[in-house]
């Protein structure tokens, strides 16, 4: 891609993984900036927005809100995270959540496969311990 190249809303949907109403409702709430526009009024992005576009779905992933993603998004490509202190304490948070998440799925895994090995579901006890499995799957919607 060249730094002159310019995509349609439909190339840009393709290529971020974003639906066309996804990209609109974005620049309405100003996670993106309003998207420069041919003479025809039809919408043009670069691949810098494109890839501002994939940063969402990242920070999305990671259990964050759309309003939280601002001043990550709004950080120059140089930036040093370290200039940051509040977006980086922000994220290690963010990490700490994940790696909870991931240590009781492991636990859920644990489970599973203690009942493949042993063929049978009773008579041991539940030995997941921690918050209730499904909800962790509602409140970060971590698959979305």
């Amino acid at each position: 891609m060249s730094e002159n190249e310019v995509f349609s809303i439909k190339e840009t949907s393709e290529q971020a993984g974003l639906s066309e109403d996804t990209i609109r409702y974005y620049e309405k709430i100003g996670l993106l900036p309003q998207a420069e526009r041919k003479a025809n009024r039809h919408r043009v992005y670069r691949p810098e927005d494109i890839h501002t576009m994939k940063l969402i779905t990242c920070l999305k992933k990671t259990g964050m809100s759309l309003e939280e993603m601002k001043p990550y998004l709004q950080m120059s490509m140089d930036s040093d995270l370290a200039d940051f202190p509040e977006e980086r304490e922000m994220l290690v948070n963010y990490r700490k959540k994940v790696e909870a998440q991931i240590a009781s799925l492991q636990q859920v895994v644990d489970f599973i496969d203690e009942k493949l090995e042993k063929r049978s579901m009773f008579p041991d006890e539940c030995t997941i311990t921690g918050e209730n499995q499904m909800s962790v799957f509602e409140k970060q919607n971590i698959f979305s």
